[in-house]
């Protein structure tokens, strides 16, 4: 199987169709154990660049900089201009009163390490990963042209702002009034169970020619199938033990939206995952979902969504299924 690929939104940078997302890797979870250590990592990176894949995502907080670093030792065997990083920039890296956000004096530290970390001179595309109301937006969307200017990063986009689309229309009618480069990608969450961004987001994203790399393509796991209704969740799963999960996900028009994709799923020959995947791969705001894996069986699987032909119809159901 190889990927497919893709414009990087409205860039000249061609991406694969899938992203990989590296959020687990160097993680420690409830117990103190790190979920994904830095030689399953290899393997995971080595199997999504066998398929083709070139588009990795990742940010300075996952596992407290360790995601990025084992992305860079990764990087340090390959050629470093076969691929296409993102990070994200934001959250605390380190203690202090001037430790997050998005303050010039936060944003030069950081991506300094940032860079560092990765073993690059640049990323290829540099996420806010919140909004910060503290900080002028003209200080970081200055700041943050500076970097584009400097080398540092080739394109900028926004992270996890969906309830908020006023405020990446805020930052891009600033940056095209100063002539400073604007957020070109958006990475909201969206997938056939949690459709939030419709309407006044992706208006917005078309408005502003900002295409979308959405994370949590599959909801979870909700899409796996995994689940049933009226069933109580299996053991060991999100469902099983993560309130707030059951009150998103677990509810009667998630399920009727489930409840199609398996439809199709087996109308294709396909996993319900594989048919969710395909659902945003065909979606003509989309740039790439970032799938994400602990196996490379996991991995490949996902992948395998890109080689799935959904009718116009089919996506039409899928649509309508919420």
């Amino acid at each position: 199987m190889e990927l497919d690929t893709v414009s990087l939104g409205p860039t000249g940078t061609t991406v694969s169709e899938i992203a990989f997302g590296t959020w687990r890797f160097g993680r420690e979870n409830d117990d103190g154990e790190v979920e994904i250590g830095e030689r399953r990592a290899h393997r995971l990176l080595d199997a999504y660049a066998d398929a083709g894949g070139n588009f990795i995502d990742t940010a300075d907080m996952y596992g407290d900089g360790r995601s990025e670093e084992y992305i860079g030792d990764w990087l340090a065997d390959r050629e470093r201009e076969d691929y296409v990083i993102a990070s994200k920039i934001y959250w605390p890296t380190r203690d202090g009163p001037n430790g997050q956000g998005l303050s010039r004096k936060h944003l030069r530290n950081n991506i300094d390490e940032i860079l560092e970390r990765l073993g690059t001179d640049y990323v290829d595309l540099l996420y806010i990963h919140r909004w910060d109301d503290e900080t002028p937006a003209e200080e970081f969307v200055r700041t943050l042209d500076e970097f584009v200017r400097d080398g540092k990063v080739n394109y900028l986009g926004a992270s996890t702002l969906e309830p908020n689309a006023w405020k990446v229309a805020k930052a891009n009618e600033l940056a095209d009034k100063r002539g400073y480069e604007p957020f070109k990608l958006a990475q909201p969450r969206y997938n056939l169970a949690n459709r939030e961004i419709e309407g006044n987001y992706l208006e917005m994203c078309a408005d502003y020619d900002i295409s979308v790399v959405p994370w949590s393509p599959l909801a979870g796991g909700f899409l796996t199938g995994k689940y049933t209704r009226g069933e109580e969740p299996p053991a060991g799963t999100r469902g099983a033990t993560d309130q707030q999960f059951r009150d998103s996900y677990l509810t009667d028009e998630n399920f009727d939206a489930l409840e199609a994709v398996e439809a199709i799923a087996e109308e294709v020959g396909a996993s319900p995952a594989q048919v969710s995947l395909a659902w945003l791969t065909d979606h003509e705001q989309v740039t790439a979902p970032i799938v994400g894996a602990r196996t490379v069986e996991q991995l490949e699987e996902n992948l395998a969504a890109a080689e799935i032909n959904l009718s116009a119809e089919q996506f039409q159901r899928l649509a309508e299924a919420k």
